[in-house]
């Protein structure tokens, strides 16, 4: 029997479609948690979501603020989701009010910074006046909840494969996100671990947001949430959600979600017009030669596959570096937005004979395979 989703607006003002704004990007691509009815972008209102990200209508209304929100919806969403990622600790005292608004609206909170709301006095004093929930995505388990590595990952007798990238937001969760629904679409039974706050509101059974960790558990609850995927799904795959880069100096996620799933396979995501770190204006991008470099270098495993993020490019561009990155490193390449993902699929068919076997859908796909 499945679940009545709660419907939800998600805050994004000023970052929708753009680097900040990947968790609102990815709750209006996907959610198996929420119906989303608005996104609220003053600098886009009036238009489109799914248009503004992906040139595809998905009738996902664009507000300028939470009033004009609530007077167009035909209700009062369920939950009102802070959707911006941004560096900063802590939200400005206009944001603040809005949600203090929210509250007062009765709508629950669902909030993926680091900053909790559910400590914050205010917001504790307003939720409880309203009789609603706040919800910190970011907030770690307990202590005597948290693991450590054991070892346990051995156990693991399926394809673990791990999509990550040469730097943030560069559309890892996206590539993960389809590649599972495409997956699980053709009868192989996938199962995504999530890493992240985004892939958490999406509705990932299996994941912990890995940053908010203290480090000594980020190796042991990756590997968890893979063991747990493992004996309590009976998947023919497991796919394990990147974060950052390994070869980003700011961050150590992906070093961690290395060790803790010990991926049979990597899906490499790029995007190939970015010249600078995502807020890093000042460190300039890996080359996708140097970063696979540096994934063999630690890891026992390897990439199979590429996977491009095709923002700031032409189709024609697109088109073009994936020939000359087929052509020039060996591995197929795609646009899992533009082009689906069949060429991953096949990729994981060719090393992994079993999912193979269990695509029955296998003949007919591979004479449709194009530039894609």
């Amino acid at each position: 029997m499945s679940i009545a989703k709660k419907t939800a607006l998600v805050y994004c003002d000023n970052q929708f479609g753009l680097i900040d704004g990947k968790t609102a990007a990815g709750l209006v691509r996907h959610s198996d948690t929420y119906n989303i009815v608005g996104v609220i972008d003053s600098s886009l209102a009036g238009k489109d979501a799914g248009e503004e990200l992906d040139n595809q209508k998905n009738h996902i209304p664009i507000f300028a603020n939470l009033n004009s929100a609530l007077a167009n919806l035909p209700n009062v969403p369920d939950c009102y989701i802070y959707g911006k990622a941004p560096l900063e600790a802590s939200i400005p005292i206009a944001e603040r009010a809005l949600i203090l608004e929210a509250m007062s609206k009765n709508m629950d909170i669902i909030n993926g910074l680091h900053q909790f709301f559910s400590e914050d006095p205010e917001f504790i004093e307003m939720a409880n006046r309203w009789g609603v929930e706040i919800k910190d995505i970011r907030k770690p388990p307990e202590l005597k909840d948290l693991h450590v590595f054991t070892g346990q990952i051995a156990k693991v007798t399926v394809p673990v494969v791990a999509i990550l990238g040469t730097d943030c937001a560069c559309g890892k969760m996206t590539t993960a996100v389809e590649l599972n629904k495409a997956l699980n679409n053709l009868g192989i039974k996938s199962v995504l671990v999530a890493t992240g706050q985004t892939g958490l509101m999406q509705g990932s059974k299996y994941g912990v947001a890995i940053d908010a960790l203290v480090s000594q558990f980020v190796i042991g609850e990756i590997e968890h949430a893979v063991v747990q995927a493992f004996e309590q799904e009976n998947p023919d795959i497991i796919l394990v959600e990147g974060q950052s880069a390994v070869s980003h100096p700011a961050f150590m996620s992906s070093v961690g979600i290395l060790k803790g799933c010990m991926p049979d396979g990597i899906i490499l995501q790029h995007p190939p017009s970015r010249k600078f770190r995502c807020d890093f204006p000042l460190l300039p991008m890996p080359s996708i030669v140097s970063e696979i470099r540096l994934l063999k270098s630690i890891s026992q495993s390897q990439v199979i596959a590429i996977a491009l993020s095709h923002e700031n490019l032409t189709e024609t561009e697109v088109q073009k570096t994936i020939k000359s990155y087929e052509e020039r490193l060996l591995l197929p390449t795609t646009d899992v937005l533009t082009y689906g993902c069949t060429k991953l699929i096949l990729a994981l068919g060719n090393l992994f004979p079993t999912l193979d076997r269990k695509n029955q859908r296998n003949s007919q796909i591979r004479p449709l395979l194009t530039t894609g």
